[in-house]
């Protein structure tokens, strides 16, 4: 049979096609939304899917984040919380939902709906390729927006202990007041918009304000800007500021947010702004004035963080004022509160120095697992490792010595150090590499206790050179035991390791150990399958040989099967022709004993207009017998001439197939006449074929023949049917009876070659593999048979109404 490239469909290249465009639209996205967008729109082309949404930040005290915005029903929000818990897809008891986590490591949740409750598991089959990818995808998108805002914090934390340092150096500078306070207003503009900017000191027991400071583009009319004047608090109720130092807490907005904000009637004094901010300065409790920030700009305005950041600020700015009265008391209060900011600036640098020392060891164990299956030397597997070490830790001094097959030597794969080469292998002894082997756990020992291991006894100097400053050696555990150890060594005393490295190198050495073992299962295993394919080689040439011959004497069967079933065609023809011709003989004898009846009549004279009228109407009977038997032993004669020149040239040809059945059929005339069955074809006219006529014709009259020898055993009449209709290029051609049917056990075997329920009774078990392979590699088509006890058998072939160029086998 012929064989060729699979055919890819427009759908399915287009499906392709909209899968990659998928992959890198999802590689392309930034930040969690789009990833969830193009989640969102994945699940949507399944056509099960009636809407999706995809949930994060689900434990947050606040409202989850979603894609598409807007959260779905309270109900679907529980199912939602519920599938963030759990590993595997939680689905709604009375509904069409489905809840599916996507990450691990955040609780990322994709809620479904889908048409139908039957479509939910085949939603989720068909979507366990792409969801892992996602939800990957996702989280790296999570983890990446995390060190963005802890990045813009920091910067912001920056940037405020930078204006928290201004401000304490201004408080310590020998500027007056006045100036101070301006640069207390432009260190403030570094952090928000502070163009109109006021600072005013509150005595509550004087009950009075004063403005200390005031800068105002709009304002130009307020009075009272001297420092020292004393303004009652009474002359300004109802006022921002006012309520700022009455109630004692931060205000923003603007004016009608001003008005939802503060306990009873508002008196706006002065311009009115788009957006104010005021927060109280205060200290253990007591307020000790405000600070106040405004815009009269649209598109201009302050938020929750700013506020936060005035209301830190405003104690700082309290303390550099109070300093200025006070400055040694300031003084101390500034480096405390400098020394709690250093000191969490600096465990927040320690947090980002152990993330990326972890992620260094991430990928280095990521590298060495991936060095377990490389196509590399094992020299070449020992120096990527030590590459990999040498980012983590300094292993300029490197090796690695694993135990002998045997357990009696130590073994040196490799060994990296500077003026030092060792001997491939030695016998076990005191060295540090055997008592690490030994106590199966880490040691990191410095040259002071080195000493003390070797004055110990437990420890022997193999070579008196140059010793360590600092050793640190861990074992390679295997699943057996411990199959050796990996060193790194100091030489400077610069270079001293730390429990940190020990703990590095333990990770190390556990992955190591792995990949050793699976390098070693990897190379058995490269040997037992060369070992194997040797084997297979061997055997496959014997198999070759034996099946050479096979196919040789089943070649000589199916000859010898073809020429048997053209010995039957021609005997059962040369019956059949028999009866017409033997009628022709008759009459032509029938003729000539009237013939010499009617001389003799001439002769006597009795040959009158009645004799010549009755002598014509035998004439006419006679020669319509003779004509007619004469036309069906032609037909005959034509019909088997046609399909024995067929089956034995092989040859390729154009025919009508409704004809040519009609004609098969003619020859199989004889051996149906005493069958207990009748053959019914059904075949539209006008199905011209280019295909091998003979070779369909052996096909069909095999069928049928199978047929008529297995299907009507014990029963008295049955039905053999040929159907032939066009589909396309195609031809759809089926054979069916209504007989016995087979077993499922014989319909597994029924096109197997030499397999045959008749073998004592003539069936030779060629007759439907000899179907088989000439459907499929002559005719080029493909053949099915289906059957069941009781029920009849149907053998259905879809053959090319115009076949390939190709010769007839």
């Amino acid at each position: 049979m012929q064989s060729g490239n699979p055919i890819v469909t427009d759908d399915a290249l287009a499906a392709a096609t909209r899968r990659l465009e998928w992959l890198r639209a999802l590689a392309q996205a930034d930040s969690p939304r789009q990833v969830a967008a193009e989640i969102v729109r994945i699940a949507q082309e399944d056509p099960a899917c009636k809407s999706a949404v995809v949930l994060w930040e689900i434990e947050a005290a606040s409202a989850p984040e979603s894609e598409p915005p807007g959260l779905p029903a309270d109900c679907e929000l529980a199912l939602v919380r519920t599938a963030a818990g759990k590993t595997g897809p939680v689905f709604h008891t009375r509904g069409e939902h489905v809840a599916l986590r996507l990450a691990d490591t955040y609780p990322v949740v994709l809620l479904v709906a889908v048409d139908g409750v039957t479509q939910r598991h085949r939603f989720i089959e068909q979507a366990a390729g792409w969801l892992d990818l996602a939800g990957r995808r996702m989280a790296r998108a999570l983890e990446t927006a995390e060190l963005k805002v802890a990045l813009k914090r920091t910067g912001r934390a920056e940037r405020l202990q930078h204006a928290l340092f201004a401000i304490s150096d201004l408080a310590g500078s020998e500027r007056d007041m006045p100036d101070m306070l301006r640069g207390i207003q432009a260190i403030v503009g570094t952090l928000m918009y502070a163009e109109n900017f006021f600072i005013v000191a509150y005595d509550a027991q004087r009950d009075s304000m004063r403005f200390l400071y005031f800068a105002d583009t709009e304002d130009t009319q307020t009075p009272s800007r001297d420092p020292l004047h004393e303004i009652p608090m009474a002359s300004r109720v109802g006022s921002l500021t006012w309520y700022v130092l009455h109630d004692g807490r931060s205000l923003m907005g603007n004016t009608e947010q001003l008005q939802a904000q503060v306990s009873g009637p508002l008196v706006i004094i002065g311009p009115d702004s788009c957006d104010w901010l005021g927060v109280p300065m205060r200290r253990e409790g007591r307020v000790h004035g405000a600070i106040v920030v405004q815009s009269y700009q649209e598109g201009i305005g302050y938020s929750p963080e700013d506020r936060a950041l005035l209301e830190f600020v405003a104690e700082h700015i309290l303390t550099a004022l109070e300093r200025k009265q006070g400055k040694a008391e300031l003084e101390e209060r500034v480096r405390s509160r400098t020394a709690e900011l250093a000191q969490a600036n600096g465990e927040l640098r320690e947090k980002i120095v152990e993330r990326q020392r972890g992620e260094r060891l991430q990928r280095a164990l990521f590298q060495i697992a991936q060095l377990a299956t490389a196509d590399i030397s094992q020299e070449a597997f020992y120096q990527r490792v030590h590459a990999e070490v040498g980012g983590l830790l300094d292993a300029h001094n490197f090796y690695v010595a694993l135990l002998s097959e045997d357990g009696a030597h130590l073994e040196f794969p490799y060994f990296f150090e500077d003026g030092v080469r060792p001997q491939p292998s030695r016998p076990l002894g005191l060295g540090l590499s055997e008592y690490v082997i030994n106590h199966r756990r880490p040691l990191r020992a410095d040259a002071a206790q080195i000493r003390e291991l070797v004055a110990s006894g437990e420890f022997a100097l193999h070579d008196p050179g140059k010793p360590s400053v600092c050793w640190l050696g861990v074992p390679l555990l295997a699943e057996a035991g411990v199959a050796g150890a990996i060193v790194v060594q100091s030489y400077d005393e610069a270079v001293l390791f730390g429990p940190a490295d020990e703990d590095l190198l333990c990770f190390v050495a556990t992955q190591v150990a792995n990949s050793l073992r699976r390098r070693r299962a990897a190379e058995a295993l490269r040997q037992a399958n060369a070992q194997l394919e040797r084997r297979v080689a061997e055997r496959t040439r014997d198999l070759t040989n034996t099946l050479n011959q096979l196919r040789e004497a089943q070649d000589e069967l199916v000859r010898q099967e073809k020429m048997a079933s053209l010995g039957g065609l021609v005997a059962g023809i040369a019956h059949e022709i028999n009866t017409p011709l033997g009628i022709c003989v008759t009459a032509a004898s029938h003729i000539r004993s009237e013939i010499g009846h009617w001389r003799q009549d001439l002769a006597e004279g009795r040959m009158d207009e009645g004799i010549v009228e009755g002598m014509l109407d035998e004439l006419d009977t006679t020669m319509h017998v003779l004509d007619a038997n004469a036309r069906r032993g032609a037909e005959l004669v034509r019909s088997f001439k046609q399909i024995a020149v067929d089956q034995s040239s092989g040859q390729r040809r154009r025919f009508d197939l409704s004809e040519y059945l009609d004609e098969i059929l003619l020859s199989l005339k004889p051996k149906l006449k005493r069958a207990p069955c009748e053959v019914k074809v059904e075949c539209a006219h006008g199905i011209e074929m280019d295909s091998f006529p003979g070779v369909l014709s052996q096909v069909l009259t095999n069928l049928v023949m199978n047929a008529l020898m297995h299907a009507f055993e014990g029963r008295e009449h049955g039905v053999i049917a040929i159907k032939a209709t066009q589909e396309g290029e195609q031809v759809a051609l089926t054979v069916s009876d209504d007989g016995v049917g087979m077993s499922e056990a014989v319909l597994k075997r029924y096109f197997d070659p030499f397999f045959t329920t008749k073998r004592g009774s003539g069936g030779t078990g060629l007759g439907a593999n000899i179907v088989f392979n000439q459907v499929t590699n002559v005719l080029g088509g493909s053949i099915r048979a289906s059957s069941a006890p009781g029920e009849g058998t149907v053998i259905a072939m879809r053959i090319p109404r115009v076949l390939e160029s190709k010769s007839a086998q």
